[in-house]
């Protein structure tokens, strides 16, 4: 069976068009498309030059020769003038390569934050196995390396085939009248000098291939094990604490140094096929020294060549070759590009087959267009296998108060997650009322970092809500005391304890005004004063609004109005995000 690096490979072609697409649709295509053309014309210019300032060294060596002291002096100013082009096209080449890798940067990280954020896939793609490990990898530092090296080779290549072209007819020129002499034969083989270099450069490439063949899995698995490597350091960093209360700091050191040592394995089969490609690379790189005279020095010997004309040659020649020998001199950054691309590629695949993954069972969902809760026949493939509610059409009316109950393990944040539209997978059809105002509060609280009202405001604007209203809600729940940091910028999920990061929340609750919350076992890690506040709150300022609470056999309270019961079922088995065939 294929690994996974061989089979997104098969893919290469697919995934470079996919990104591609992307990019056409951005916002920055305009800009990419005028740098693009700002590039094709200086890399233009440039070749240009090298023609002419090759053709000056044919002259100026000639000048010498001849001991030619005003030609010399002519040549002198000529070199001026194609030195000073030369240079203002390298630096406003330069300046078009940095503002090439910021656009390009700037295209594709925001389509991959677009395609991460889109509504659910955040949650479904950090289940779904490998794919989905360190997203923050893929989306910055992946994404900025394939615009750079895009660009670094793109911009090369294009150069190496203006310069081949321009060069080889300089080449050819210079050696199709050439008559060669071998033990008193004489013979003329047109354009040899060119010949020449395409044997010598189609080598050296073969040789590079069969060398660095092997770095495309082996760099995109070190970018795997140092993702790895770096999650597992950050997550120590964050629980410093827990590790230290628990004295675990032994088993931590044991995890982290076994990551190192995988990378370390990778690193070293790296540092392997890095050598045999430099054998290659720095060998050819050797013999180029030598090579363009020995091939030009025939028709120099045979009078066919001044001396400035043997100059002209040679470096004809290198140039030719050097243009040839763009695979060879590439070979570790092809690879790294590669594997680079299949990483960024793969994943933004993974995102968008998401949307579009069913699977043999799949949940419908659609709006009830007379505005109620409805769930016919719903039955969640979760992990713990197939559950059901104890009623097979269930109606829940604007207003109600619904507990839905389940034993641990019984697949409660599963049936949340399909009424929030994260789980798709099991049967049945859920009916969404027509209101869009509608919240959903997991099992845990997500509180986002910045000021202390931004949190409350989440995900709305702070500035849209009347000011007043963050210190009542506070008040409401308790946390009267942070009333005074409103305007605070903390991480206020490592300063605040569990209980009060609940109760943030549920204070955003007043803020916002739901009609529909569905919670998922949160009521529990209240207090029983912060539970009853909350409840309360349903009874009086929130009395519209619908609550659905899905909590253990301990949340039953006389408060709701209306008890369901979570059922097993055997007829389906279990399933994971992480089981789906998603793209690896």
């Amino acid at each position: 069976m294929a690994g996974p690096i061989e089979a997104a490979d098969e893919d290469f072609v697919a995934l470079g068009r996919g990104l591609l697409r992307a990019l056409s649709a951005s916002a920055q295509r305009r800009v990419l498309a005028a740098l693009a053309a700002g590039l094709c014309v200086v890399v233009g210019g440039g070749a240009w030059m090298q023609i002419r300032l090759n053709a000056w060294t044919k002259a100026f060596y000639d000048s010498l020769a001849e001991r030619n002291l005003d030609a010399f002096f002519h040549q002198l100013f000529l070199y001026l003038f194609i030195a000073g082009t030369l240079l203002a096209l390298n630096v406003a080449q330069k300046r078009l390569n940095l503002t090439m890798k910021m656009v390009l940067r700037e295209g594709l990280t925001r389509d991959l934050i677009a395609q991460w954020l889109a509504p659910g896939r955040a949650f479904r793609i950090g289940a779904a196995g490998a794919i989905g490990v360190n997203p923050d990898q893929r989306v910055h530092e992946d994404a900025n390396h394939l615009a750079d090296l895009s660009t670094e080779l793109g911009v090369g290549l294009l150069q190496s085939a203006l310069l081949l072209a321009c060069f080889i007819g300089v080449l050819w020129r210079l050696s199709e009248n050439v008559v060669l002499s071998f033990r008193g034969q004489h013979f003329s083989i047109p354009g040899y000098m060119v010949w020449a270099a395409l044997i010598y450069a189609g080598a050296a490439s073969f040789l590079s291939w069969r060398a660095a063949r092997k770095l495309v899995p082996l760099t995109a698995e070190r970018y795997a094990r140092e993702s790895d490597l770096r999650f597992a350091l950050v997550h120590a960093s964050d629980h410093g604490e827990g590790i230290a209360v628990h004295r675990g700091e032994a088993e931590e050191r044991g995890k982290l140094n076994a990551r190192f040592d995988r990378l370390l394995a990778v690193l070293r089969r790296l540092i392997g096929v890095t050598t045999r490609l430099t054998w290659v690379t720095a060998g050819s790189g050797w013999i180029m020294l030598a090579a363009p005279t020995l091939v030009a020095s025939p028709a120099y010997f045979a009078g066919d060549l001044s001396f400035g004309g043997l100059l002209m040659a040679v470096g004809a020649f290198e140039q030719v070759n050097q243009s040839l020998r763009w695979f060879v001199d590439n070979s570790s950054a092809i690879a790294d590009w590669r594997a680079t691309l299949l990483r960024v590629g793969g994943f933004r695949r993974a995102l968008e087959d998401l949307d579009r993954f069913g699977g043999p069972c799949r949940i419908d969902r659609a709006v009830a267009p007379d505005n109620v809760l409805r769930l016919d026949d719903l039955a969640v493939a979760s992990p713990a296998g197939r559950i059901r509610l104890d009623a097979a059409h269930v109606e829940i009316a604007p207003g109600q108060h619904t507990l839905i109950v389940g034993a641990p393990g019984a697949g409660k944040t599963s049936l949340f997650r399909a009424l929030a539209g994260l789980w798709i997978w099991g049967d049945g059809r859920i009916g969404l009322p027509a209101d869009d105002r509608m919240m959903f509060m997991p099992k845990r609280a997500y509180i986002p970092d910045g000021r202390l009202r931004d949190v409350l405001a989440y995900p709305g604007a702070a500035d849209a809500l009347d000011p007043a209203l963050f210190a009542q809600a506070l008040a409401r729940m308790g946390l009267s005391h942070l009333a005074g940091r409103l305007d605070e910028t903390a991480r206020w999920d490592q300063e605040l304890s569990e209980a009060e990061q609940q109760g943030l929340a549920f204070a955003r609750l007043l803020l916002h005004r739901p009609l529909w919350v569905v919670v998922d076992s949160a009521i529990d890690s209240l207090s029983a004063a912060a539970r009853k506040a909350l409840l309360d709150l349903f009874g009086a300022e929130l009395s519209g609004s619908t609550l659905v609470y899905i909590a253990g056999p301990q949340g039953d309270d006389p408060f709701f109005g209306r008890v369901l019961h979570l059922a097993p079922q055997e007829t389906c088995p279990a399933v994971s995000l992480s089981s789906q065939q998603l793209p690896r």
